[in-house]
């Protein structure tokens, strides 16, 4: 492998920062670093030695000076005159479980993509009647919502979109948010009613307290309900609440 000559940092996965961290430099029972080499068809040992030009133990000397390798406060740099330590941490097994290479562009890349996504879904909210944030509301914040001022709606979808663009996003394009939002209207207007620990939804109405349905073990109400809405006895019984709305 042909190393490009230039500064790397790596760091510990997972957003991990501990004072101080060592992985391992040299082959053994306990912790084996080995490359399994293709064009050779076996597997090459790896070991770390500050003395010597190739990662690789059969490419090595037999004065290798193998020294340890820190990351310190999650991070490690490695300058470009080090190209066996880079080349080293390239190929060992940690690499990607571990550790991992972080790499400037395309974490700036991944930035732009965010902050995109957090435009796109704020300029959305700017754009709604408060009638259409309020139809969003009801299915991402599953509350009543006519309580709430036009102002502190607009802030809470600001806040919502900005922190979670992607499904803010994804809710405003799905064509089944408009039925979980009415649905959850029915709720907000006491038309109906959970009952045994949101085990069964009933009417709630004058003359009518019965069983509408029983959610399935391990569903969400309101996406259970989405569907049950679109059989042909669900579609006569949102017929009938939405004229009592």
């Amino acid at each position: 492998m042909k190393i490009e000559l230039k500064t790397r940092v790596y760091k510990l996965t997972r957003n991990k920062r501990p004072l101080s961290f060592i992985i391992p430099s040299r082959n053994t029972r306990k912790q084996p670093l080995l490359w399994f080499d293709e064009e050779k068809g076996y597997n090459r040992e790896l070991r770390y030695a500050s003395n010597q030009r190739s990662c690789f133990v059969d490419e090595q000397d037999g004065n290798a000076i193998v020294k340890p390798i820190i990351f310190e406060d999650g991070m490690l740099t490695v300058p470009k005159n080090n190209p066996a330590l880079q080349m080293f941490l390239h190929y060992h097994p940690l690499n990607g479980k571990k550790f991992e290479e972080v790499v400037v562009e395309q974490d700036a890349a991944k930035e732009v993509d965010k902050i995109s996504s957090e435009i796109d879904a704020m300029v959305a909210v700017k754009d709604m009647s408060i009638e259409q944030m309020e139809t969003i509301a009801r299915v991402l914040f599953r509350n009543d919502i006519s309580k709430m001022t036009t102002a502190e709606l607009k802030r809470d979808m600001l806040v919502f979109a900005k922190n979670n663009p992607t499904a803010f996003l994804d809710a405003i394009n799905d064509p089944e948010v408009k039925l979980a939002s009415t649905i959850q209207l029915f709720f907000d207007k006491k038309l109906l009613a959970f009952r045994n620990k949101k085990k069964d939804i009933h009417f709630n109405l004058k003359g009518n307290k019965k069983r509408l349905t029983a959610v399935p073990f391990g569903e969400d109400p309101i996406e259970y309900l989405v569907r049950w809405f679109k059989t042909d006895d669900g579609v006569e019984v949102l017929e009938f609440l939405e004229g009592q709305l």
